[in-house]
């Protein structure tokens, strides 16, 4: 069950979006576009519910052939196939589950209004499954059996626990086990600057000579840095130093109500900041950056304010799991998302000031329940086990706040396409062009990431102007495509045959690639190694005269409490 769980919640990892934007009123127009649709023709809601009824019967006299799907893991006990109470449980549940897509396949709607009606029925139908009941799941009461009712006391217990401590949000981590800088976290490293806004973590060499361009990391606002540095065996930053990249990463502060209008423009000047102490630091004139996911489009939006300034600081430009040219039938929740509820969700998000990362958390679960709610009612309450101690679980528990200022900006661009129109849109004191980029480009996708989905980031190729743009496919979902270090025996990745100019579309791309086993961390260290010049004797220390050490990596930002 563990490793069913963390791999489910590890593709599920919370990321920045156009989700952030989704109000209420987008769940209740959805809602009633179906209400009226069965208000609109009686007859056809009386023919599905006859065909329904038809299937109730055939169960209740032992002749349904309804069986659940055999890659439904929530059937998988043998008792759903063989006991005739459960087998007709699991009946009733696909009838329903039968009734409602036929119903709904039956009614007159538009591809948007029809993936809107899917999006929500498949909520509601997910939420009605026996086995998200004791009386309904089959594995639970051979547990309860089993174990003389402890696990039943245990389940309460941790019910309990997630009501007075988790804001009555089912726990998906167990947290016990880690400790930020011991366990998690470890690499040496120092503070080197430090505002209101950021920390900037300079990380130690660990090879006798480095290279002569450094490389800063900027991470996504709605999470903490050290996902780049969970464990020893799955660190970027250990990674990087171990092959001789001087690693830099920006942890930003966890905004409080006071910060809330801390915008686009604001982080953009604190990258601009932290970019200029790693080039003296260093005494590079050119800084190598690499972004993911929301940290992606902030690094697009420099870039682009950097190219209009015609400051050539910036070398080369990694954006991993990031999308910057968005669609709205990207991802299944994107049919829900209307302007009418990012004016109301930018609204309400300014009265308070910030979005709290819990209320991120909470409205991002309840968009796939399946993986990340019932998944947990049934294995920490009707089983009565504690959930998986995982550490990206762990990082995708440590949510920070988001102001309210920089989720109206994310929701500008994601509105206005302000990243593929040239000079159209402006924002952070320039006009957006990134045609004017000439960095070189490695892009990077997941094949199974349905957060930012791969045919969305191969089209950020098409929008920069540089001639070397890398895009490359990694196996996994979104934050594990990102982690999927070497020694994983079944890690592949896609890349382009041949050398050459990127296709216009993800399709084409695909025609043209070979698969290469292992990891794609290799290809794109040696990617980045061409990119860094000379090599040069290793600093004794972090930071120099000016950019002294303050606090070892990771720094304070990343435990302070809001």
């Amino acid at each position: 069950m563990e490793t069913k769980l963390e791999n489910e919640a590890a593709q599920s990892t919370t990321a920045l979006g156009p989700l952030i934007g989704l109000a209420r009123e987008d769940f209740v127009g959805a809602i009633a576009l179906l209400l009226r649709e069965t208000a609109s023709d009686p007859q056809r809601t009386m023919k599905h519910a006859q065909e329904m009824g038809q299937d109730m019967i055939k169960i209740m006299t032992g002749q349904s052939d309804l069986t659940p799907d055999p890659r439904d893991k929530r059937f998988k006990d043998p008792a759903w196939q063989y006991n005739p109470f459960f087998r007709a449980g699991a009946q009733y549940y696909l009838a329903v589950q039968k009734g409602m897509h036929n119903w709904l396949a039956d009614l007159e709607l538009d591809e948007l209004e029809r993936d809107r009606a899917n999006f929500i029925s498949n909520i509601i139908i997910d939420s009605l499954a026996p086995t998200n009941s004791l009386i309904g799941n089959p594995t639970a009461q051979k547990r309860l059996i089993d174990s003389g009712g402890l696990s039943l006391v245990k389940g309460l217990k941790n019910a309990y626990n997630d009501m007075v401590h988790n804001k009555g949000m089912v726990s998906q981590v167990d947290k016990k086990p880690f400790k930020l800088g011991e366990n998690i976290a470890t690499s040496k490293g120092a503070v080197v600057l430090r505002t209101e806004m950021m920390e900037l973590v300079h990380y130690a060499p660990t090879t006798d000579e480095v290279y002569e361009v450094p490389q800063l990391t900027i991470p996504p606002q709605i999470n903490k840095m050290y996902i780049n540095d969970l464990s020893p065996e799955k660190s970027v930053v250990k990674y990087q130093v171990d092959n001789g990249i001087q690693t830099f990463v920006i942890s930003w502060r966890n905004p409080s109500k006071e910060q809330g209008g801390w915008g686009m423009a604001d982080y953009v000047n604190s990258c601009r900041e932290a970019m200029e102490a790693v080039s003296a630091i260093t005494g590079s004139d050119k800084v190598n950056v690499s972004a993911g996911c929301s940290g992606g489009q902030t690094a697009a939006m420099l870039a682009s304010k950097l190219a209009s300034d015609k400051d050539d600081i910036l070398g080369t430009l990694t954006l991993m799991v990031c999308v910057l040219h968005p669609k709205q039938n990207d991802i299944e929740a994107g049919s829900l998302v209307t302007e009418n509820g990012m004016e109301l969700a930018k609204k309400r998000a300014a009265r308070k000031g910030v979005i709290a990362g819990d209320d991120l958390a909470r409205g991002f679960a309840w968009l796939r329940p399946n993986d990340l709610i019932w998944n947990y009612v049934i294995n920490n309450y009707l089983l009565g086990e504690d959930p998986p101690a995982f550490d990206v679980l762990f990082w995708n528990a440590d949510a920070t706040n988001l102001s309210a200022s920089l989720m109206g900006d994310f929701l500008t661009v994601f509105e206005t396409l302000a990243f593929t129109r040239k000079g159209e849109i402006e924002m952070v004191d320039h006009k957006i062009d990134l045609s004017k980029v000439k960095s070189d480009m490695f892009i990077l996708g997941g094949v199974t990431d349905h957060i930012t989905p791969w045919k969305a980031t191969y089209r950020s190729t098409q929008l920069f102007g540089g001639k070397d743009v890398t895009y490359v496919l990694s196996q996994s979902g979104h934050m594990q495509a990102i982690l999927n270090p070497p020694g994983n025996p079944k890690a592949k990745y896609f890349v382009q045959k041949k050398n050459g100019k990127l296709p216009k579309t993800a399709d084409e791309w695909l025609k043209g690639t070979e698969e290469v086993a292992g990891s794609w961390w290799p290809y794109w260290m040696e990617w980045v190694q061409n990119r860094s010049g000379d090599m040069k004797r290793a600093p004794k220390s972090v930071g120099n005269r000016k950019f002294k050490p303050l606090d070892p990596a990771p720094g304070l930002y990343v435990v302070e409490e809001r």
